[in-house]
């Protein structure tokens, strides 16, 4: 039968994305390893790769539509011996344990009652594959209380028919379940707090006023999930600290000359960098992720960093950031950075680290705390590098060069104290730049 190629997951947290366009046609012959399509996802665009081989029968999603949830159908392929003729409203020929289902189903289509519900979705097994059963073996289950991950089917290629569900027997899971909540009824569920004005609300908020409605696309409204989850879920704690960058910038002239003829230069953001790394090895407790019921505390330094770009923003992940020199971890920020903003990272590049740098110094912003971007357990927010007066170790009043940081924490992975420390070694690193190259 005809083979549905699905919208796939191009990364761990794409939920939809654009079909933004395709590069084969109705009757184009395709290999494994082919590019079928280009998906836009939250963060970038992706070429999208044939499995099987054979010919595109018919396009089901056109070029350019928004918001195509995984695992629809977009297009099918046929195999040798297939033709577009296959491809009907059934997704495959019936046989003989199908056979009895086609009368069944014209019945339910003829009776005069009202029309039954659509069958449920096609469900997925554990892996993200496709289950393939036909509608009228769905409603069954549904009806049932079957769970098609647990059927095996005897039509082809595996499908699930009519015969197989009522073959089975439905899991006393369900019914174990009832009596255990009957033990402990739950509590009057509490209003629902409003989640803010609706889009009609707001509309009307501002009638008869000028305005220009600007679209969401994929990766706006990502952020303003993730992070609205992020700071609903997530126990933020804030700690602050003042560094002194006089030393470190009269090291970072020097180490720039003597740069000169290799083409580096290193930025004050390249040592923020390794010495959060170099914190992150010093207090290792706080080199950890929240992973839902357990705390996983990795062994490399893998650090995340903020990049602005139009409509929204990344953070590359610098790998083994501990291990690397200053002008290697300033070369590889600079290509990350320049493909993120060409939105041209593949999503390796962008998951993954246990700590984050927010750097908006550079904008002139003195400090400002930053969200927790999930499963990290921290945030540095880096302000700018401002004179002020300061009293020296001597007791006299000096000016110094001052930059303020700020390190939001997710409380469920590092307590106050830990936390402390970790913001205590970053300050020391930077104040001593140095160290960081023992």
């Amino acid at each position: 039968m005809p083979t549905e190629i699905l919208m796939p997951a191009l990364s761990p947290t794409m939920e939809e994305g654009t079909l933004a366009k395709w590069l084969v046609k109705e009757g184009d012959e395709v290999s494994s390893g082919d590019l079928l399509a280009e998906i836009e996802t939250d963060k970038a665009t992706m070429e999208f790769e044939a499995v099987d081989e054979g010919v595109i029968g018919k396009i089901l999603v056109a070029e350019g539509s928004e918001g195509v949830k995984v695992n629809t159908p977009i297009a099918m392929l046929l195999a040798e011996g297939e033709s577009a003729d296959d491809i009907g409203a059934a997704p495959a020929p019936a046989t003989a344990p199908e056979a009895a289902e086609a009368p069944a189903e014209a019945s339910e289509a003829a009776a005069p009652a009202a029309a039954p519900a659509p069958a449920p979705a096609a469900p997925v097994s554990g892996d993200g594959t496709r289950i393939f059963a036909s509608p009228l073996a769905r409603r069954i289950a549904a009806q049932k209380g079957l769970d098609l991950k647990q059927i095996t089917g005897s039509g082809p290629h595996g499908r699930i028919v009519k015969a197989d569900v009522e073959a089975a027997e439905a899991k006393p899971a369900a019914a174990a379940a009832a009596p255990a909540a009957a033990v402990a009824p739950a509590a009057p569920a509490a209003a629902a707090a409003p989640a803010g004005p609706t889009a009609d609300m707001v509309a009307r908020m501002y009638e008869g006023r000028e305005y220009e409605e600007i679209k969401l696309d994929g990766m706006r409204k990502t952020i303003a999930a993730r992070l609205s989850e992020a700071k609903q879920t997530i126990p933020h704690f804030y700690l602050r600290r003042d560094i002194k960058l006089d030393a470190l910038l009269k090291f970072r002239g020097q180490l720039n000359k003597q740069l000169e003829a290799r083409g580096v230069k290193l930025s004050v953001n390249d040592f923020i960098i390794k010495a959060v790394a170099n914190a992150l090895q010093q207090v290792p407790a706080c080199n950890a992720v929240w992973a839902g019921d357990r705390v996983l505390q990795l062994k490399p330094s893998d650090v995340a960093v903020a990049v602005a770009i139009e409509g929204g923003l990344f953070t590359p992940v610098l790998k083994d950031a501990d291990m690397k020199s200053l002008s290697a971890l300033s070369a590889e920020m600079k290509d990350l950075a320049k493909r993120a903003r060409d939105r041209k990272l593949a999503p390796s590049e962008y998951q993954g680290g246990t700590f984050a740098i927010s750097n908006l110094g550079m904008f002139g912003i003195d400090n400002f705390d930053a969200i927790v971007n999930p499963p990290h357990a921290g945030i540095l927010a880096v302000g700018t590098g401002v004179k002020k007066p300061v009293v020296g170790e001597d007791g006299e009043l000096t000016v110094a060069t001052v930059m303020s940081v700020t390190m939001s924490v997710d409380h469920r992975v590092i307590d106050g104290a830990l936390g402390a420390e970790l913001l205590k070694a970053i300050v020391e690193n930077l104040e001593n730049p140095l160290t960081m190259l023992a």
